[in-house]
């Protein structure tokens, strides 16, 4: 490839020479602390002020009570056989004890592996294997779905995977109970907590996140201490944010939204976490912001949209608010424009990036214009450079898509056993290519204006239809199938799935969603399912789904009229 020479020249946010090539600012060294050095110093500056609310669960923790709470799970764990660089499993909504998880394991030198909420068998086994737990903590259950009998089923195919940590106040035969692994307040060895800790380094790996792939199966982004304590001091610092500021916290843990955007910019900053409930409710989250006094809010648009249109929105005090970061898809201006005037988040900002960049690379200011908050992803963030490139890698003119490349401290170590994926990914000069089309304007503003690839974005969700696709040639009757995104106006984009059957086979759409119901994310059940003759493809034998997306926008809008 031409152009991936190292260019170390003058650049900054603003691009120069009329090349869509920009790097932030670095007047500020980088942070070379671990988690727990970092948690550290925040709890010896703040020791008594409001660290953790959890709503739902009735916990309210000072910076001091959540670090004992982490010590009394890290001691159990050290004393489980876990030591630095195994790997532990997460899979729960958000309470306390995922909360608590993040930071032992961080204590000890282990992996924290991210376990999606919405992963069925097929996912979870997958991400377990690829992974090699050794532990795995898991919820009860989660909106119908039993984990503890999921795990239970895929536990014996598993060598690696040697404890399984139930939460709750049951039992089940063959698990342990989280409270019993717990250590008594007053028999944590600290000491040895300590020696542990001292002897890690910011750049080993910390974390993995499990981020959807093109070839059928979940990538294992490989995240270090030094990746994510770096991103989340600069999306606070993006906010403006100090320990008089009380977030709260509706995204999912699992995802980097929820554990760097939100609990480790508030632990960089000693700001308050501030968590309505497992999963997302739109009163709860209204009535945590009114009750809790937050002055900041996060969460992807649908989220935001569904509290403007609370029947009871106007009976809560959202007075305090201020800041937050919206990501995740593309906001409408009105969304916008309702936000910034009837939730009083006028400092709002709108953050970019992928899991593989740990995950923000460019992000709005809180005094950007509101125009510019809307229609761009804000400029480049501090020790990040990036630039757009056409097929060959060169870099284009300010204005001129092309594919974003960014490259610094953020990107990931690769992907968790997959050195040919991480080779495709990472390139030569260390840049991340990421898969998305974009275009830097003069005053080095990035736009996305589309993706490389097929992946379609429902409700904050990154969907890759390829995965749905391997999964779905597994049910017997199914020949041939491809899978896109529809416009829609509630999630951004819904999918969409034309099968064709295997000859004397017939089938319904019912059937086609039992067969997904269960073992993989229901975010990924196509919601429109036509069964085809045929595909449209190109002498060549490509399939055109352009072709196939254009058709069903049709027919949808048609369908739309008629029943307006």
């Amino acid at each position: 490839m031409s152009g991936l020479s190292d260019s170390s020249g003058s650049f900054g946010i603003v691009p120069v020479d009329g090349l869509s090539h920009v790097q932030g600012e670095c007047s500020r060294p980088l942070s070379a602390l671990t988690l727990p050095a970092l948690l550290a110093a925040t709890v010896a500056r703040w020791p008594q002020r409001d660290a953790v609310v959890l709503r739902e669960q009735g916990l309210r923790w000072s910076w001091v009570q959540f670090v004992l709470e982490i010590d009394r799970l890290a001691d159990g764990l050290r004393r489980l056989g876990l030591v630095a660089g195994d790997r532990v499993g997460i899979w729960s909504p958000n309470r306390a004890e995922w909360l608590v998880t993040q930071f032992a394991t961080a204590r000890l030198g282990l992996i924290l592996v991210n376990i999606n909420p919405a992963y069925r068998l097929a996912e979870l086994e997958y991400a377990l294997r690829l992974a090699g737990c050794r532990a795995v903590i898991a919820a009860e259950r989660l909106r119908g779905a039993d984990y503890l009998a999921m795990l239970a089923e895929v536990a014996p195919r598993l060598p690696a995977l040697q404890c399984v940590i139930r939460l709750g106040e049951g039992e089940t035969p063959g698990m342990r109970r989280y409270a019993d692994v717990l250590v008594p307040a007053d028999e944590v060895d600290r000491a040895a907590l300590d020696a542990i800790s001292a002897g890690l380094g910011c750049h080993d790996p910390i974390n993995i996140q499990f981020t959807s792939g093109t070839t059928g199966h979940p990538k294992g982004a490989t995240l270090t201490h030094h990746n994510i304590v770096n991103n989340a001091i600069a999306v606070a610092a993006a906010m403006r944010f100090s320990e008089a500021d009380r977030l709260c916290i509706p995204v999912p843990l699992y995802h980097c939204f929820g554990m760097v955007l939100a609990v480790l910019a508030c632990v960089a900053s000693g700001a308050t976490m501030v968590f309505p409930g497992e999963v997302f409710d739109a009163g709860a989250t209204l009535a945590a912001v009114s009750e809790e006094r937050c002055t900041a809010l996060h969460g992807v648009p649908t989220m935001f949209i569904a509290e403007l249109d609370h029947p009871e929105f106007e009976s809560f005090d959202l007075s305090r608010l201020r800041t937050g970061i919206m990501a995740g898809s593309p906001c409408p201006i009105e969304t916008m424009k309702k936000v910034v005037a009837r939730m009083n988040l006028r400092e709002i900002t709108i953050a970019y990036g992928m899991t593989e960049t740990s995950p923000v690379s460019f992000q709005s200011s809180t005094d950007d214009p509101l125009e510019r908050r809307v229609t761009t992803v804000g400029r480049v963030q501090p020790h990040v450079e990036a630039r757009v490139v056409d097929a060959d890698g060169r870099t284009v003119p300010v204005g001129t898509p092309g594919e974003l490349w960014t490259r610094g401290y953020l990107v990931m170590q690769g992907y968790w056993g997959d050195e040919a994926r991480t080779r495709e990914a990472v390139v030569e000069g260390g840049w991340m290519r990421t898969g998305d089309l974009a275009t830097i304007d003069a005053e080095g503003y990035c736009n996305i204006v589309g993706r490389v690839k097929d992946m379609l974005i429902r409700g904050g969700e990154n969907i890759y239809p390829r995965e749905i696709e391997e999964f779905l040639f597994r049910h017997p009757k199914v020949q041939s199938v491809q899978v896109f995104g529809v416009p829609n106006q509630k999630y951004g984009e819904e999918v969409c799935a034309w099968i064709m059957l295997r000859p004397g086979e017939t089938a319904t759409a019912e059937e086609i969603q039992a067969f997904c119901r269960d073992q993989i994310a229901h975010y990924k059940i196509p919601r429109h399912i036509r069964f085809v003759t045929e595909m449209p493809m190109t002498i060549t034998g490509k399939v055109q789904k352009f072709m196939m997306r254009r058709a069903m926008a049709e027919e949808l809008a048609r369908d739309e009229d008629r029943t307006a």
